[in-house]
């Protein structure tokens, strides 16, 4: 996880909260095209193809996201 850009945690975060990509959208005030690139680079750093191997991965890396928090 803590090679996600401080953006694409933050859109993780939603996703792990159960999130689609249009309450992503409408969330952050980003494009619907912007959310989905955002997803799919996602899916490329973790090595995975779908959300719910996403949010697996995170949980079980227990969201190492928080420094891009900071």
């Amino acid at each position: 996880m803590n090679q996600l850009t401080a953006r694409e945690a933050e859109v993780m975060n939603l996703v792990v909260s159960g999130l689609n990509n249009l309450e992503i959208f409408e969330k952050l005030c980003i494009s619907t095209h912007t959310t989905k690139a955002h997803v799919s680079s996602i899916y490329k750093k973790l090595g995975v193809t779908n959300r719910v191997l996403a949010v697996k991965q995170a949980i079980a890396n227990k969201l190492k996201n928080d420094k891009a928090k900071d």
